[in-house]
């Protein structure tokens, strides 16, 4: 038998605010609230194990990039529709030394987590 992930946890200065931003991006629902932090997942149990995400409270600065990032792709529209509507909800695109030539584009969270926004479309759910 092998593990399978559950969760993603991410430290950060604002849980909410994180919470509303990865909410947009992923059209997750906040599910649980806590003292430090956030959880949110997918609107409805589809029995595929999709990982949650868990937003904790940290405000030590960040040290440095991240080593993990996350990769998302789009479901229902184009990779530059896609685009268009994460940088609305408020990513930022980064360079980490792309050539331009890539089939992805390196964005940024509101709090400077780096993500990817893949070229090919996923399924939905």
């Amino acid at each position: 038998m092998a593990c399978r992930i559950s969760d993603l946890v991410l430290a950060c200065r604002d849980p909410e605010a994180l919470a509303r931003f990865w909410c947009e991006v992923l059209d997750f629902v906040v599910l649980a609230r806590g003292e430090d932090g956030v959880e949110i997942g997918p609107r409805e149990a589809s029995g595929d194990p999709q990982p949650v995400i868990v937003l904790i409270r940290d405000d030590e600065p960040a040290k440095g990039r991240l080593r993990l990032h996350i990769d998302v792709a789009a479901t229902d529209r184009d990779q530059d529709a896609e685009l268009e509507r994460l940088l609305a909800a408020g990513a930022e695109p980064v360079d980490v030394g792309q050539t331009g030539k890539e089939p992805w584009h390196v964005l940024a969270d509101p709090e400077g987590n780096e993500f990817c926004l893949l070229g090919g479309r996923l399924d939905p759910l």
